[in-house]
């Protein structure tokens, strides 16, 4: 038997004990007021159970699996008769303490011969269950049925169907790919119930915009149409849901300039600072908007959340995008990579970082970095009008007419940048 390597076993040892002595300063604060000796295990017992995990699963190599098992089993069956005589006692019939127990012991055996990071990870994760047991009875008391059936429905859609659906084009003109469109309708969903979240826990006004600013990561396109959506079923008002919309496409240039970064920093000298530019107009705007609301300030339109995932809602936003992809799709298939511009502006409609990674690899290729940041251009452009068209057929005149006057906004501001300060910089950069 080769012989053991000391300040390993110490180390597993000390970890053993420390996940222990963890769990039981949790147990013995949330029994500090209890007598002495009458509960089964505090803090001491739990640093001993975790030490008694390590040593046992030390002495493998000299008992064996079934001697760990056994001793395992003695343990158990130990722990549990003290744990039930403690129940009895208290008229507790909660398995929690029993589990968290025989779980140090497992941690602790898992310790000696595991990934110590995991160990700790799991130590720390139940020591979190177990300290915050008020407030996460507190949080599943104030679940309603509509809400956990959303989530359900979520993760269902994505780990059940999303995994089993052909990842390639089943029609004629290889456009319309039906993992691609399900993906498209899971964001929808989770731009609803993502939403819906943020305002139940920050309000009608702070809730829209954290949960735009979030949902933009993803797509601020869903974003500005299930923005829409609420506004026009009255669950914000429209000068809130244009915020939030606003927001979101900052968000999204920010996105754009992240990720040209990476892929095309020769693009990035060129479009770079008039995104920089549209992205400050939209962040005032989105402020000023919300600092001035002075018609609704006040109003909490929360009370006015419906559940948050309607199936048909999700649906029609769904395919009406999907839509969109699709005409771009065909349309910028037809013009091919000769025709960058056209291909931006059809392909733009939808998305812009599919522009952005066909630009990047054209760039890698030759192509100049000024054609490749017009068409970058051109491709934010068409976006935030599709984006402003989405926004008036969802939400109404008045939440596309805020979104336009911003939009418009950005585009001046990005087209005097590019126009006068772009110039003046590039030699700055080009160095």
């Amino acid at each position: 038997m080769p012989e053991p390597d000391f300040v390993d076993l110490f180390q597993r040892l000390g970890m053993a004990l420390a996940l222990g002595f963890l769990v039981g300063i949790e147990r013995g604060w949330k029994h500090r007021e209890a007598p002495e000796g009458t509960r089964a295990a505090g803090l001491r017992t739990h640093a001993v159970i975790g030490l008694m995990g390590g040593v046992t699963g030390a002495l493998i190599p000299w008992i064996g699996q079934l001697g760990f098992a056994a001793l395992a089993l003695a343990f158990a069956g130990a722990f549990v008769t003290f744990k039930v005589r403690e129940s009895f006692k208290d008229d507790d019939i909660s398995a929690t303490g029993t589990i968290a127990g025989l779980l140090v012991f497992a941690l602790g055996a898992f310790a000696m011969w595991g990934d110590l990071r995991i160990a700790a990870a799991a130590g720390v994760a139940l020591v979190g269950l177990l300290a915050f047991k008020e407030a996460l009875h507190e949080w599943l008391d104030k679940i309603t049925w509509k809400e956990l059936r959303s989530a359900l429905l979520i993760l269902a859609a994505t780990l059940i169907a999303l995994p089993v659906l052909p990842d390639r084009a089943l029609d004629p003109w290889g456009v319309i790919n039906p993992r691609e469109l399900w993906l498209l309708t899971i964001l929808v969903a989770g731009a609803s119930f993502a939403g819906y979240v943020a305002v139940r826990i920050l309000g009608s006004d702070v809730g829209v915009l954290a949960g735009a600013a979030a949902g933009a990561f993803v797509s601020s396109t869903v974003v500005t149409a299930e923005l829409g959506r609420r506004v026009k079923e009255g669950e914000t008002h429209a000068q809130i849901g244009a915020a939030g919309a606003i927001l979101a496409a900052a968000v999204s240039l920010g996105r754009t300039i992240a990720l040209l970064s990476i892929t095309a920093m020769s693009a990035l000298r060129e479009a770079g600072p008039p995104l920089a530019a549209a992205m400050l107009v939209f962040l005032t705007a989105a402020f000023v908007l919300r600092a001035f609301d002075r018609a609704d300030s006040g109003r909490d339109n929360s009370a006015a959340l419906r559940s948050p995932l309607v199936l048909s809602s999700v649906a029609k936003f769904a395919l009406f995008l999907g839509g969109v992809i699709i005409l771009g799709r065909l349309i910028s298939d037809a013009f091919g990579q000769a025709g960058l511009l056209p291909f931006a502006a059809t392909a733009g409609l939808a998305d812009v970082d599919a522009v952005t990674l066909a630009v990047a690899s054209l760039s890698h290729s030759g192509l100049e970095s000024g054609v490749a940041a017009r068409a970058i251009l051109l491709a934010v452009l068409m976006n935030t009008l599709a984006k402003g068209a989405i926004g008036f057929f969802a939400g109404g005149a008045r939440f596309a007419a805020l979104y336009v006057a911003a939009s418009a906004a950005a585009a001046v501001a990005a087209a005097a940048v590019w126009l006068f300060v772009a110039p003046i910089l590039m030699p700055m950069f080009s160095h």
